[in-house]
């Protein structure tokens, strides 16, 4: 970096460690290109971290001065960004800076909030837990921290002998876990973003990476712009920015992704074109027969598949889809041509989705069955929407069924593995799956004459009241109950403190020691760099302060088999470290005790990681991770392949080790169409979407207390097709009424901006805490993963002053 741009890099830090408050509250952060190199001095010292965001896993460098940040540059020797950060990546600094953050516990007397004492608070819950551990439940994300989720996982699995644990990432990444559970038996992808790099076609199926994964959509883009050719073809229900880079664009029908990936199958296989070779050694063929289908389903032959998928010509499927026929041909000839490397990108489209696990399964399927599976830019690949929905939610396991390491509550030899590792007496852990996010929030906003068994509900790190789907029925309804408890560890006031009884206050990003699991497989760990403001603390911290609260109260639970704390942190003379005390937590790495007792879990998946300082090391590394003989650990970027992953046998092109179906083989599903549990009908005549938007993240807790966001994108809005606001004589910008059969919001006009959808056809971003769309979305879901659709239901535009009269 030169003297003159190190000086303005000085003086912009300077100017806003100085003056934090701009306006009413807000905070500006001076923005850094991929060209700045930041090294400490000028008084600012730059530390490693991974941005706060979204699934990517973009890294930064994090420039503190005088216990603040002021400053964020993307990290140059990160492989995921390469230096570059998004518009949300570039101001993520700020998010630590709002006027309103929350600095004391706060509980709910007489109709209002008052400050309490962190004992009180944590005697509160423990108290409740000990009245009724098990109608406790705990509502954790895909934001947690892998300590933090592993810390969850083991008070209640381990302590509390309760399963009623589930994270938000139920409602985002749960169909692509169980498609890629049903395919290969793992979960998480077997390419990397490397993919982007190499591939010669990208499909999005019903996704937006313009906007919702702009670093990695710029990857190919880039591509373009230095004279290589690279064809994107857009899937989708609506036209987005991605449409505009696509050089095709296939507009389908909601729910219509089910139909085109039969349709692209049964022209591999009419055509003879699928990979014969690849099939005929590394697949099996599978479908659901049972009354009781499971992920395992039932085995069938080639032939049967061959006739099942014989029905769904390029013809029907343009009956169901919308696709017209000449474009599933297309499809089917570039998968059947082997000359090409094909990359499948999806997200939410895919997962929010009541056949999410079909659908995800059908598309692994199209990989498979046409050869396009495990070289370079060759990958089916599910991109996640939260920081570390992989490596905490699906990796550490916090699901109402499962447990560390892809382990499962229901199988016996999984639990006695985990009680093994936690040194915990044998049958502690229970055989009985606790709630998926749905059904758990329908028993804690029910009354206990109804049957809702759930009274004391602990949310961290997540915003319920804003992302549940139907939420006048699993979250408003909480209001009219005075016996349940809702407890929200939170950094700022959210929809979903507005019904909490107890708040208490969060530290966040990199205020605490962190580790994240990223889209990619990628584990990327940070240090605390300044300290959160009040009495703000780590949600680690909190857990275990309850914990072992519950130890004095005197639940056997929180004692090992040995009588000892079951998360007890001995010093070197073999004295506990009282870690339940917020004074002491930091003197010990509490993140790495407990990032290397969860360490023992992972290989059983082969989802090796590495010693936790070797990621200290690092900009991340994608698991497995092995030793090698010199000493070094070696991350894998493409599993199953025998050129980089080192659990194939010497000798093998692919192994699926751990098929279904016991042979090394991976399974390619058949799936018929099912329609949408809810369709437009002559009441409610239009499809709604919702989804996200470029400049806000999730509830936009965080980023609407970014100025420069909020002002770029201050207020949710309905996207509408023209001929649709002509036939209703709406204007743009005209605020309308959106009603579904469940709840009503009111939100202004865009036509012909961003996005653009067909006739019949609105979306709406669900940013905005002032308009919850999801008072309109239904609860209807996967059967599979029990993930909800947030993509397709039935809804009627009204204008004022007709709902009104």
């Amino acid at each position: 970096m030169d003297s003159k741009r190190r000086g303005f890099l000085k003086s912009a830090a300077m100017a806003a460690a100085g003056s934090m408050v701009l306006g009413e509250g807000e905070f500006s952060l001076p923005v850094l290109g991929a060209a700045d190199a930041p090294s400490d001095g000028d008084e600012l010292t730059w530390s490693k971290a991974p941005c706060r965001f979204c699934g990517t896993g973009c890294h930064l460098q994090v420039g503190v001065h005088e216990g603040r940040v002021v400053a964020v540059a993307g990290d140059k020797a990160a492989e995921v960004n390469k230096g570059l950060l998004c518009v949300k990546g570039y101001h993520v600094g700020g998010i630590l800076y709002g006027a309103d953050r929350l600095t004391k516990p706060l509980l709910r007397k007489d109709g209002g909030l008052v400050e309490i004492e962190w004992d009180e608070a944590i005697d509160i819950i423990a108290q409740r837990i000990m009245d009724a551990p098990e109608k406790f439940a705990f509502y954790g994300s895909g934001q947690w921290t892998i300590p933090e989720g592993y810390a969850a996982q083991k008070l209640m699995k381990g302590g509390l002998s309760n399963n009623h644990i589930d994270p938000n990432a139920r409602l985002c990444m749960a169909s692509a876990v169980t498609g890629f559970l049903a395919t290969y038996g793992v979960d998480e992808p077997a390419g990397c973003y490397d993919d982007l790099d190499a591939c010669d076609v990208l499909i999005t199926w019903g996704n937006n990476p313009a906007e919702m994964h702009p670093i990695l959509f710029s990857r190919v883009t880039d591509r373009r712009s230095r004279g290589e050719n690279v064809r994107i073809i857009d899937i989708s229900t609506r036209r987005t920015r991605t449409t505009d880079a696509a050089n095709d664009y296939l507009e389908m029908a909601p729910h219509g992704d089910v139909a085109i990936a039969l349709g692209i199958m049964n022209q591999l296989i009419a055509s003879g074109t699928y990979d014969k070779d690849f099939v005929e050694k590394h697949c099996a063929f599978r479908t659901l027969e049972s009354e009781t289908p499971t992920l395992q389903g039932e085995a069938i032959s080639e032939d049967e598949f061959r006739k099942r998928i014989a029905a769904y010509t390029p013809e029907r499927v343009e009956e169901l889809s919308g696709v017209p026929a000449d474009q599933i041909r297309m499809l089917g000839k570039l998968f059947g041509d082997r000359n090409l490397r094909i990359t499948s990108l999806w997200c939410m489209g895919m997962n929010q989705h009541t056949m999410g696990t079909a659908v995800n399964s059908l598309v692994h399927g199209v990989h498979l069955l046409s050869g396009h599976f495990g070289r370079p830019g060759d990958a089916p690949t599910s991109l996640t929407g939260q920081p570390s929905a992989c490596g905490t939610v699906r990796e550490v396991g916090t699901l109402a069924h499962a447990l560390p390491g892809g382990r499962v509550v229901a199988n016996p030899d999984h639990r006695a593995q985990c009680e093994g590792f936690w040194n915990l007496p044998a049958g502690r852990i229970s055989s009985t799956p606790g709630y998926h996010t749905v059904k758990m929030f329908d028993q804690f906003t029910k009354s206990a004459d109804e049957g809702g068994d759930i009274d004391t509900l602990f949310v961290q790190v997540t915003n319920p009241g804003q992302t549940l789907p139907n939420l006048n029925k699993l979250f408003n309804d909480k209001e009219k109950l005075n016996d349940k408890f809702l407890i929200v560890s939170e950094v700022y006031p959210t929809a979903t403190t507005q019904l909490a009884d107890l708040i208490l206050p969060a530290a966040l990003w990199v205020e605490k020691n962190g580790i994240y699991g990223n889209s990619e497989r990628r584990t990327q760990q940070w240090f605390k760099l300044v300290d959160p403001p009040g009495e703000a603390r780590d949600d680690t911290w909190m857990t275990i302060a309850i914990a072992h609260r519950l130890l004095e109260l005197g639940h056997e639970g929180m004692k090992d088999k040995d009588g000892e704390f079951i998360f007890s942190v001995k010093d070197e003379q073999g004295e506990d470290i009282p870690i339940w005390e917020f004074e002491h937590y930091y003197d010990t790495n509490v993140d790495k005790h407990l990032f290397e007792e969860y360490r023992q879990f992972t290989t059983m998946k082969h989802k090796n990681l590495a010693p936790y300082d070797e990621y200290v090391k690092a900009r991340g590394l994608r698991w497995p991770v092995v030793q090698q003989d010199d000493g070094s650990w070696r991350e894998t970027r493409f599993r199953f392949a025998g050129f980089d992953d080192p659990f194939v046998a010497e000798g093998e092109e692919f192994d699926f080790y751990h098929s279904t179906s016991g042979d090394g083989r991976a399974q390619v599903w058949f799936h018929d169409y099912q329609p949408p549990p809810e369709v437009p009908d002559e009441e409610f005549p239009m499809w709604l979407c919702t989804g996200r938007v470029l400049e806000h993240w999730h509830t936009g807790t965080m980023t609407r207390r970014l100025p420069q966001l909020n002002r770029a994108m201050p207020t949710a809005y309905v996207e509408m097709n023209l001929q649709d606001a002509l036939a209703q004589n709406i204007r743009q910008g005209e605020t309308v009424v959106i009603e579904s059969r469940r709840g009503t919001t009111q939100l202004p006009v865009w036509i012909d901006g961003r996005g653009r959808p067909p006739r019949g056809t609105i979306f709406v971003p669900f940013f905005d805490e002032t308009k919850l769309i999801n008072n309109c979305t239904l609860d209807d879901h996967d059967p599979f993963s029990k993930q909800p659709d947030y993509k397709k239901c039935a809804v009627r535009v009204r204008k004022l002053s007709e709902a009104s009269s």
